[in-house]
This record gives C-alpha cells, sequence and structure tokens, in this order.
C-alpha cells in the first residue's frame, strides 16, 4: 500500500534551504548557512547541513552536543518548478510530512500553516499555481524555542526529559531519549509536491475484514471521497447540485480465486461515503508466523469514470448488500477518477480480558486461536528518518522473523511508521501493536491540540487499518502510570483555578480525554475490527495499581534499573510488553564513533553514547553474583566494600566491577544482556497460559549507542538477538523451578510466597499442530558424565502446554558448581517439518521468505553462575576455513572439549561488514558446531579464531 495516489507528484529537485537567524549558530557557519546550501527533499536539515561539510558526522564522538544549535534555528526551504496545465479541475498542494511548525508559501503567498508532524497537510493550490515556473517557500521555526513557547502559552505539563516534546505534535524521541540522540530536526521528512485531479478524489478508503463461520471472507470496503467543486452555490435549491451520483467498484484477488471477485457500489446523491461489501467463498486465512500462512489479497478501488455513452456509471446503492458487476458492464468504462490499491488478510482478532482465577488477562485471539506474542518493541529505525528506505526496514523485519518474533510493538514516543513497515509485517506474518504517539508525559487537551490530534488519528487510523498485521491499537505509552505513580506529575497539573472535581480539586487535563474518549470513538467509527487498549502498562481493574502483573499489560523496570534479574522470577505477568537490559553494540560499532584514549566504560565520549541515567553504573552492579563477585546492592568507601565513610569516599562502583580489559568488558555486557533477558522470557514462557505475551525492550537503535537493543544501528546482532531466536522458538522447553501443591500447603502461611521446593521441564507447542515425543532429563557433570536420568513420554495439542516434575534423585544436585541439567527431546513427530516455511502469498519479485523452526531446542539448566561454575577457561578447538560450497565466506567449526557456556563469535573485530549465521551456543564435552560466516574475500580465516573474537562465558572467568 502507499499513502500517494497516482494522481500525485512529488517536487524533489532544485530545494535550498537557509537560516533565518544565523546568529544562533557557531559563526564559523553563519554566512554559508544565512547565504543558502543544497537541499535534499524529503529530508532533513541536518543531512544538507552534513552533506554541505558544514558539520561533521552527528552520531560521531560527542558531536551531538555540538550540533544543539541546529535545533534553535528557524529554517527556510524553498525550490522553483514547471507547472503546466493539464485538465484537470484541481490541483492541491500536499505535504505527507512536515517537521514540524510550518508556513507554506506559493508564489509569494500564503498556502497554508502546519503544526504536526503525524499528519498530511492539503490545500487547493488553482488560485496560487501559475502557468511556467513556480516558487515553492515552506519556513520552519525551531521547535526547540516553539515547544517553549508553548510551554509558556499553555502552561508546564510534566514529562521526562528536558525539552517540553509534548508541547508539539513531533514525535518525543528527536529531542533526546534514554537511548536516543537529541536532533530536534526541521524539513520535509516525507514527500510535498501537486496532486491534480478531476472528479472526485479519495479522502479515505477502509477495507475491512471478517470471517463468517463458514469460512467465507467478507471484505467491508468504505469509501470517503472529495469532489472536485467548482462555482458558487445559487441557491438552495442547488445545494445538493453538485453531488451526483458516483460509482464506486471494489475487485479482489489472491489466493483459491479462480476469478476476481468485483463489486459495485455507488456514492449516492447528495453523500460523500458509501460501504460496499465483497465476499470471498473459503477464504485463505492470516496467521501470526509459527502459526501458520500468509496469504495476501489484492484489493483495488475505483471511483468515478464514464460509460461509453458519456453518462456516469449507474450503480446501485449497496447499502452493504453484494453485488457483482456483469463484465461488458466493466469493459465499457473509461478511466476512473480516483483508484486505491492495497493488500489485506482475512483474519479475525479479539481479546480476552475476563477475570479468571489469576486476575485479568490480555489474552490475543487470531482466527480464535488463542497467540502467544513474543518479539520485541521498535523505535525508529534511524534518527533521520529520511533514511529509512525499504532495503533499510526489510533488513530489521529479516531480524524480527529470524528471532521467530511474531509481534512487534510501535512505541508511543515514536511516529506511526512508513507504508514499508506494515506491507512487510503483513508478508511475514509479524503482528503489530500500534501505540499512538503520546509518551510519558501529560499532554494539552486545549481545543488547538485536540483538533490537531483528531485530524492526526483519523488520518492514520484510516492508512492502517487495512493491514492484517495491525492487531492492537494503544493510547499512550506509560501515561496512566505516570499520572497515577510517577513523582510529580500529579503536583504539576493541579490548578487551583478550575472548578473543583468530584474529588474535591481543580486539575488541568492532560491527555486522557484522548484515550479514554477520542480514540474510543474514532476506532468505533472507522475501525472496529482492532483491540484497542487506553494505555500500556495498565490494569483492566479498575481502582487498582496502574502496573500490576496480573492484571493487564506490565512494564517491567525494576530490573535493570534497581535490582538483580532474578527479580522476574517473581513476576507472573499476564502480558508483559516492556522489559529489558542494556549492552554495548558491536565492538566496530563502538568503535566507529567512540575514540576515547583509552577506551573506558565511563570516558567523555563513551558516556555521550550511553543516555540512560546511570547506564554504565548499573551494568556493573548487575554482573555481581553472575560474571563478577559481589551482589548489586554492595557500595564501597575509598574501595572497601560496605564500608564506612571514615574509610574514603563513597562509590557506586565496587573494585571487583573494573575489568582489566574494554573487551571483556564489552563481552561481559553482552553476556550479561543475554542472559538477564531469557530469563525473564523463559520464565514468563513457563507460565502459559497464565502469561500471554512478552515484547522485550527493544529491537533495534536509531544510532551507534549503549542500550537495550538486540540489533546496533549497523545490524550488528547482539548475543541477545541470538539467544532470542531460541527463547522466542514457537516450540520451546525449559526448566523452573517450582512450588508443589503439598508443600504450599504446609509451608504458605495465609498464601504468603514460599520458596520452590522442586524442578520441572515445562513443554510449550505454540503451534496449530499437535506434536508427540519423549523427553530425556539427565543430570551430567561438566565432563559429560550423566550421573541421573528420567524419561518422559509428552503428547501435546495445538497451543498445547504441559509442566512435567523432575524426580528428586535427577534434580538434586551433589556438586552444583559442576553439574548440569540435560533435556533432550526425540524427533519430532508433527506432520510439518522441523522447518516449516511461513509466508507463502505470492509477493513478488525481491521479496524473502524465512523459515520458522517448528522444532525443539534442547534444555541446558545451570543451577550455577558462571562465577561460581567450574569452567575451563578455554574448552574448545576451533577451526576456520573459506568455505567450500560456493556460498564464499568462512566456516568456522568449533569442538568442545569440556563444557562450553554460551560460545559466540564477534565477526565484526575482523570486517565490520561480516555476518555469522549462528551464537550463544553451548557444548558438551566431544560436541561441535559449524557456523558460516559471511565476509569479504581474502582474509585471514584464523583471525575469526582468535581469542578476543570467539568468545564464551568461560573465558570471562577471573
Amino acid at each position: 500500500m502507499t499513502h500517494t495516489p497516482e494522481t500525485f507528484r512529488s517536487i524533489t529537485d532544485g530545494w535550498t534551504v537557509r537560516a533565518l537567524n544565523p546568529q544562533a549558530a557557531p559563526a564559523e557557519v553563519r554566512d554559508a548557512i544565512a547565504a543558502g546550501i543544497p537541499a535534499v527533499v524529503p529530508g532533513e536539515v541536518t543531512l544538507d547541513l552534513l552533506r554541505a561539510g558544514l558539520i561533521d558526522e552527528p552520531f560521531d564522538g560527542d558531536n551531538e552536543s555540538r550540533q544543539q544549535w541546529i535545533g534553535d534555528v528557524d529554517w527556510q526551504f524553498e525550490t522553483t518548478f514547471d507547472w503546466h496545465a493539464d485538465g484537470k479541475t484541481r490541483h492541491d498542494l500536499v505535504a505527507y510530512g512536515l517537521d514540524t511548525v510550518a508556513t507554506v508559501m506559493l508564489n509569494g503567498r500564503l498556502a497554508g500553516f502546519a503544526q504536526n508532524y503525524h499528519r498530511s497537510y492539503r490545500w487547493d493550490a488553482r488560485g496560487l499555481l501559475r502557468e511556467g515556473a513556480n516558487t515553492l517557500t515552506v519556513t520552519f521555526a525551531s521547535s526547540v524555542r516553539e515547544s517553549d513557547r508553548r510551554e509558556q502559552e499553555l502552561g508546564y505539563y510534566p514529562h521526562t526529559e528536558h525539552h517540553a516534546f509534548n508541547q508539539l505534535r513531533k514525535p518525543s524521541y528527536q529531542f533526546g531519549w534514554d537511548w536516543g540522540i537529541d536532533v530536534a530536526n526541521a524539513g520535509m521528512w516525507r514527500e510535498i509536491g501537486i496532486d491534480s485531479w478531476s472528479g472526485v478524489r479519495f479522502a479515505a478508503v477502509r477495507p475491512l475484514v471478517d470471517v463468517r463461520p463458514d469460512g467465507t471472507g467478507a471484505l467491508t470496503t468504505t469509501v470517503e471521497i472529495e469532489r472536485a467543486g467548482e462555482g458558487r452555490v445559487m441557491s438552495f435549491d442547488d445545494a445538493h447540485a453538485g453531488r451526483r451520483p458516483v460509482p464506486v467498484i471494489v475487485t479482489v484477488d489472491g489466493p483459491g480465486l479462480t476469478e476476481p471477485v468485483t463489486v459495485n457500489g455507488e456514492v449516492g446523491y447528495g453523500r460523500d461515503s458509501a460501504t460496499i461489501v465483497a465476499v470471498v467463498p473459503d477464504a485463505r486465512l492470516w496467521w501470526p508466523l509459527g502459526y501458520g500462512e500468509q496469504p495476501l489479497y489484492d484489493v483495488t478501488v475505483t471511483a468515478g469514470g464514464m460509460a461509453a455513452g458519456g453518462a456516469a456509471v449507474d450503480g446501485a446503492d449497496t447499502g452493504g448488500a453484494d453485488a457483482v458487476v456483469d463484465d461488458a458492464a466493466t469493459d465499457a468504462v473509461t478511466a476512473p477518477d480516483a483508484v486505491w490499491t492495497g493488500r489485506v488478510g482475512f483474519r479475525t482478532v479479539r481479546v480476552d480480558t475476563r477475570a479468571d482465577a489469576h486476575g485479568r488477562p490480555f489474552q490475543i485471539y487470531v482466527n480464535e486461536v488463542p497467540v502467544h506474542a513474543r518479539g520485541y518493541n521498535w523505535v525508529p529505525i534511524d534518527a533521520f528518518l529520511s533514511r529509512g528506505d525499504r532495503t533499510f526496514y526489510a533488513a530489521r523485519f529479516k531480524d524480527l522473523a529470524e528471532s521467530n518474533s511474531n509481534m512487534v510493538r510501535v512505541w508511543g514516543g515514536s511516529i506511526y511508521e512508513s507504508d514499508d513497515f506494515y506491507d512487510l509485517a503483513d508478508e511475514l506474518g509479524v503482528m503489530v501493536w500500534q501505540d499512538f504517539p503520546f509518551a510519558c508525559a501529560a499532554y494539552p487537551e486545549d481545543a488547538a491540540t485536540r483538533a490537531e490530534i483528531e485530524a492526526e488519528a483519523r488520518e492514520n487510523i484510516n492508512r492502517l487499518s487495512p493491514h492484517p498485521s495491525l492487531t492492537v491499537w494503544n493510547g499512550s505509552n506509560e501515561n496512566y502510570v505516570a499520572y497515577a505513580e510517577w513523582g510529580g506529575f500529579k503536583q504539576a497539573l493541579r490548578d487551583d483555578d478550575r472548578p473543583a472535581n468530584k474529588y474535591g480539586y481543580g486539575e488541568k487535563g492532560w491527555g486522557d480525554w484522548y484515550y479514554s474518549e477520542l480514540f474510543p470513538k474514532l476506532l468505533a467509527e472507522l475501525d472496529p475490527t482492532h483491540v484497542y487498549l487506553p494505555s500500556s502498562p495498565m490494569s483492566f481493574t479498575p481502582f487498582v495499581n496502574a502496573n500490576q502483573d496480573n492484571d493487564g499489560t506490565m512494564h517491567i523496570w525494576d530490573v535493570w534499573n534497581r535490582v538483580d534479574y532474578t527479580k522476574y522470577a517473581d513476576y507472573a505477568p499476564r502480558f508483559a510488553d516492556e522489559f529489558g537490559y542494556q549492552a554495548p553494540p558491536a565492538f566496530s560499532t563502538l568503535t566507529r564513533v567512540v575514540h576515547d584514549e583509552p577506551l573506558d566504560p565511563f570516558g567523555r565520549q563513551m558516556l555521550v553514547h550511553q543516555k540512560a541515567n546511570g547506564g554504565n553504573i548499573k551494568l556493573a552492579r548487575g554482573m555481581r553474583g553472575h560474571l563478577t563477585p559481589g551482589n548489586i546492592d554492595d557500595v564501597s568507601y575509598g574501595g572497601v566494600v560496605n564500608g564506612s565513610p571514615s574509610d574514603g569516599e563513597h562509590s557506586w562502583l565496587i573494585p571487583t566491577d573494573e575489568w582489566t580489559s574494554i573487551e571483556d568488558w564489552h563481552w561481559a555486557c553482552q553476556l550479561q544482556q543475554a542472559q538477564a533477558v531469557r530469563f525473564g522470557v523463559a520464565h514468563m514462557r513457563s507460565l502459559e497460559p497464565v502469561n500471554a505475551g512478552a515484547l522485550v525492550w527493544q529491537l533495534n537503535d536509531d544510532w551507534p549507542v549503549v542500550s537495550w537493543a538486540a540489533v546496533d544501528y549497523y545490524g550488528h546482532r547482539k548475543p541477545l538477538w541470538h539467544a532470542s531466536r531460541d527463547f522466542f522458538a514457537p516450540r520451546f522447553a525449559t526448566i523452573q523451578p517450582r512450588v508443589s501443591e503439598s508443600f504450599r500447603a504446609e509451608h504458605s502461611w495465609e498464601g504468603s510466597p514460599v520458596a520452590p521446593d522442586h524442578l520441572e521441564l515445562v513443554v510449550l507447542n505454540d503451534t496449530r499442530e499437535p506434536w508427540s515425543g519423549t523427553w530425556t532429563v539427565r543430570r551430567v557433570t561438566l565432563a559429560g558424565e550423566t550421573l541421573s536420568s528420567q524419561t518422559f513420554n509428552v503428547t501435546l495439542g495445538a497451543t498445547g502446554h504441559v509442566s512435567l516434575p523432575i524426580a528428586a534423585d535427577v534434580a538434586t544436585f551433589g556438586d552444583a558448581a559442576n553439574e548440569l541439567l540435560v533435556a533432550e527431546p526425540d524427533r519430532p513427530t508433527s506432520s510439518v517439518s522441523a522447518e516449516g516455511t511461513v509466508g507463502k502469498a505470492d509477493r513478488g519479485s525481491g521479496d524473502e521468505t524465512y523459515a520458522c523452526d517448528l522444532g525443539f531446542a534442547r534444555v541446558i539448566h545451570n543451577p550455577a553462575e558462571v562465577i561460581d561454575q567450574r569452567l575451563d577457561r578455554t574448552p574448545f578447538e576451533a577451526s576456520v576455513a573459506p568455505n567450500a560450497d560456493g556460498r564464499g565466506g568462512y566456516d568456522l567449526t568449533v569442538t568442545a572439549r569440556s563444557y562450553v557456556r554460551d560460545l559466540f563469535c564477534m565477526v565484526d573485530k575482523v570486517d565490520p561488514t561480516a555476518r555469522i549465521d549462528g551464537g550463544m551456543a553451548s557444548l558438551l564435552p566431544g560436541e561441535s558446531v559449524t557456523w558460516h560466516i559471511t565476509a569479504a574475500a581474502g582474509l585471514d580465516p584464523a583471525a575469526f579464531a582468535a581469542p578476543n573474537v570467539l568468545r564464551c562465558a568461560n573465558d570471562l572467568k577471573r
């Protein structure tokens, strides 16, 4: 699908940009930016300055702080373009993305104003265009200064970060975030141009799907039109004379259809909208990744057009009834006035929030099958969004699909994403949770802001609603919990000049009107086919904590910020849509932008690329007890752990937090991130169906930074990503501590928590195919000797789960530092292969499909932390050779002499463009693994097996 009609022509050539207040810039660039420099549209002014050689690479070193002046400047873009009348009736100037507060002039005359990044603007340009050369001027007020000005005008509304981002309809992240660079830009970030049309155009097209009980697909298409309109209405008798009937034709084609389904309807006399229903027999259903295929149907909608005799095509007003157009009649129609094309997938979506024995769930059903949502949160693909082309998006969606993610959440500090984003999600079976762009703040509810937000929401609901991947609309990110619990929010909203509410106090509106009234109303009108919740996290039971694990959705941030990651085990979240752990990017990414000498976790440039408050201290604290000695709550005084002020200066760090090698620190951080999130997800999935979703923060970065991302800005997959390919697998097993009912009855006084008394093997089948086979659990030494074993016969139905208590003689460790539990299945016996393909719909040349592994992986349960385990520091032999099967690149083979825990190869240290197809594998003695490395030819193969490149948890032993 595309947001631009066929009649639109983008204006891309000849643009320049100049500063209107160059005094806000450094002296050395003032003359150049006052005179003007070439500009690229769509684009951003920072990139124009970079191309002109006036600034250095914004991501490098500490350039961010030296380029803050860009956000303080008012920028004016201008171009001259040729236009010639083409016989069309209407000529509109259309801007699809303006950043943000803009005045638009055409030939020196006002075309219009804009003040919303998230919507398009359309102005009738018939009286402004002239034959031949035309000058288009777009002037942007500084977003930084404008947000400050509006804060003084409307009053302070509490927010995170340091800019008043909530005063503008501009993405919050662009003002800087705890993972994001501060680049409050200006420019036309999407297309601007002339749309020339006659008769009618589509103001909105909404093809919404349903699946009837008999398997018939019903496509209900609502169209809204705008008529070209000319002249003046002279009397009430002529009030509707220009609103004649307009024929509308809907055509559906796709899998299983021997010929397209074509239905005609009409926008009736005096009306501007119509609804047409097309019926697709035996519609093939769209499924999330891991649950089935993703067949897509092409939909074409046309409006207007003339019959051969010159009259408007007649069409009965269907009023929702089905009708099929005769082919001969269709052939007689000339070109329509308006055409919309897109794709749909037939599926149903609902959510169950009814109270159960554990609280209130947030269980998503697709086609009446309960789906476990697993995947990542998404931040903008680049700090400069104009660089986000289809290839860039396809690479990140490959990361999603190959990690077995079936859901991605578009976070509320971001944008309504590009058409490519939703098209890729449709094709690959990745469900989309879409936040409306409101995050971590209170928002004004004045009339002007309300009007802008309604226009923005209407436009984007219309644009996104046809996508089968779209599953959840969410009103805001953390705004309910912020209002209820964050310090200072309620106090800042106090307004004693307002009438007292029912609780006796006056308070400014803080945004809830949008979440609880406007968005539900608009969705009921425009898109009743998707799930909506006002905020996340939120509990669905009134009068309780907004962020409760047993009610609704949950964000877990005490882990990472304050407590050890084993705290995850204390929660039983119904749906965790935010939680995560930080780590640096790939080493080549880090050293590409951080140039401290020597490289140090607390170096000046390093901390520019660490946006989280105390982030590198949190990394050190979190390792304690896992990779380094100590406890997360330890402090030091003059180097004395948990000493007293008399010992010296206080520090949150302790001496053993320090690593002698920056490369060891880097590997330890990345390993810790993978271990922490793996622990959390395995725990949550073991609770299925109580837990219905786990969305990790975050998949990607918008610049090179130490962050929660699994894939860094340059596309390097961190160890976390490789771990997630296993813990997000549709078929998954884990060994977890559990409390038996008999132990609970005898030790839990009035429901108080008790420690687990045994271990269980939890086996999950999140597919629609049954599975049966055997699982064998062995207690082994690190040398590979089997000490005890137990075998289970397991039968799982579709979306089935089973928990199997492990016998005490198997689960009781004689020497936890030297023993493991290993659980292995026999071969799968389901009717699908271990690599069931997904996404079999025809998507045209150049599109990719990905394998979704439907087999079970082996489970290794480590009863001891790395620091306590008796691991051999050099436990393997490795060999690397050029690939011999014609693929190019290199094959890395590792054979274990003793237990190898979490093997990972940092191929980017050898070649920053290198990629590897495996990682985070654990090997028992005598086992081997071979991974393929894609890298430049002519490299020394042995470099990939160097000790600082081929790493494992063992080598961090001190």
